[in-house]
């Protein structure tokens, strides 16, 4: 069992968002004290962590991710990160045709000064 604070250092998460991930029903600690409230989390937490980050990392909302907590299902996983990774895809597109739009306008520029 390890108290927040060494749960933290494991994880690379703060107290502050184990705290909101407790009481957003994401990340609960495996045991809480009641007269002090002191959280203590396991093994098993330590695992959920990871995903959660991997999860944060990828861009997925809090209502998404306590969506795949909730669902358990890695079919809707998948699907929920292929759409995802085709909304990316997207905006790389869009970003490049801006880029492209950008090189066209400065070297119009140039081109006039010259």
């Amino acid at each position: 069992m390890y108290i927040i604070s060494e749960f933290s250092n494991i994880t690379g998460l703060s107290k502050e968002t184990l705290r909101y991930y407790s009481e957003a029903e994401l990340l609960e600690p495996s045991f809480i004290v009641p007269v002090n409230k002191y959280r203590y989390y396991d093994d098993s937490g330590y695992f959920l962590a990871v995903l959660l980050i991997q999860l944060r990392g990828f861009g997925l909302s809090i209502q998404e991710m306590k969506r795949v907590m909730e669902d358990k299902s890695l079919l809707n996983l998948e699907t929920l990160l292929l759409k995802k990774r085709k909304n990316l895809l997207g905006q790389i597109e869009d970003l490049q045709a801006l880029v492209k739009e950008m090189d066209e306008f400065l070297a119009s520029g140039k081109d006039e000064a010259e």
